[in-house]
């Protein structure tokens, strides 16, 4: 099968979305298709003219294609035509848009059918928002890394890039509050998403004189993000809206239990594996009694690690995610 993968190349900092289109991209290739991965620039979601035609014009015949959801919910006549002219045209909605519901809803109605990476985002999200649709949930898969080994003090990991849903800050101000007992912090991830917000962040780590216990590190990946991985003991992702959480997947991998917000999708990466807690953090205090109970109790540290260990031996492979989507491409009608 031949297949053109339609990405946006508006999002330049490496996304939870970027990671999975190239992972899965990878993976559909291993299994034998050929796949075309086109980075398609343009202001989206929603696009002037210009970048709708752009977008149309990779929309020929004789290809499937997989057009990444914060692309394609901005074409919803690009896509109508193309499907009307015998292009198989998907889209693969990592989460519903904030804004401009009714051009989504438009866009994932003329679509072949959607492609979701976790049951949160299409049943709490999409199907909520424009009904049920042609649905395929196609949760990424996780490659099992080396068990972590932990540090002396406890190191603690953030893996995303700065930005305000991410709520790094929150995670630094409840740091502020645990000071009388030892610990040390990476919070990793692309500072140029959001320059502004990135910036708040390092002034309240110097406001709170956290600077030798909290790092920055900016962007890591290969050996520089294999090495945070080695020294981490607990894993931190506070996303007010997340659709799956990639990095919750990834923390298991490496044998690292994480803390999550209900209420996300990140919570469905964490499953039922007891390797963390899913925290209510409109409940307030809820992080920082939650941090100070793991950083003092033993018992709590061990038990999450050998959940988390357990946990790693169980993740699905990307094999199985490409498999997943490439019976959905081939049998449309099963969508």
């Amino acid at each position: 099968m031949r297949i053109r993968f339609l990405v946006p190349g508006n999002v330049r900092h490496g996304s939870g979305g970027n990671n999975y289109n190239a992972k899965l991209a990878e993976h559909l290739t291993a299994l034998g298709a050929k796949v075309e991965t086109i980075t398609v620039d343009g202001d989206w979601p929603v696009g002037s003219q210009t970048d709708r035609q752009r977008f149309a014009d990779m929309l020929d015949g004789g290809t499937t294609v997989i057009a990444d959801g914060l692309v394609a919910s901005g074409a919803p006549e690009e896509i109508a035509a193309a499907v009307n002219t015998g292009t198989a045209v998907w889209i693969l909605s990592h989460m519903a848009l904030a804004d401009h519901p009714h051009l989504e809803a438009r866009a994932l109605a003329a679509a072949t059918g959607i492609i979701c990476p976790s049951a949160h985002s299409a049943a709490s999200e999409l199907a909520t928002k424009h009904g049920t649709r042609k649905m395929v949930i196609a949760a990424p898969g996780a490659e099992k890394a080396d068990p972590a080994k932990g540090s002396q003090p406890l190191h603690i990991v953030a893996v995303a890039a700065l930005l305000p849903n991410k709520s790094q800050l929150e995670l630094v101000e409840c740091l502020a509050t645990l000071q009388d007992l030892e610990w040390t912090t990476a919070l990793i991830g692309s500072e140029n998403a959001d320059p502004r917000y990135a910036a708040e962040v390092r002034a309240a780590v110097e406001h709170y004189g956290l600077d030798e216990r909290i790092s920055i590190t900016g962007e890591l990946s290969g050996e520089a993000l294999e090495a945070e991985w080695h020294k981490a003991d607990l894993s931190v992702l506070l996303s007010r809206s997340e659709s799956f959480g990639m990095v919750v997947t990834e923390s298991l991998a490496h044998g690292v239990p994480v803390l999550v917000r209900q209420g996300t999708g990140a919570v469905e990466a964490l499953g039922h594996t007891g390797a963390g807690a899913a925290l209510d953090l409109t409940r307030e205090g809820a992080l920082t009694t939650t941090l100070r109970t793991w950083l003092t109790d033993h018992a709590r540290q061990q038990g999450w690690r050998n959940n988390a260990l357990q946990a790693r031996e169980h993740l699905q492979g990307w094999d199985t995610t490409a498999a997943t989507v490439l019976k959905a491409l081939a049998t449309p009608d099963a969508g």
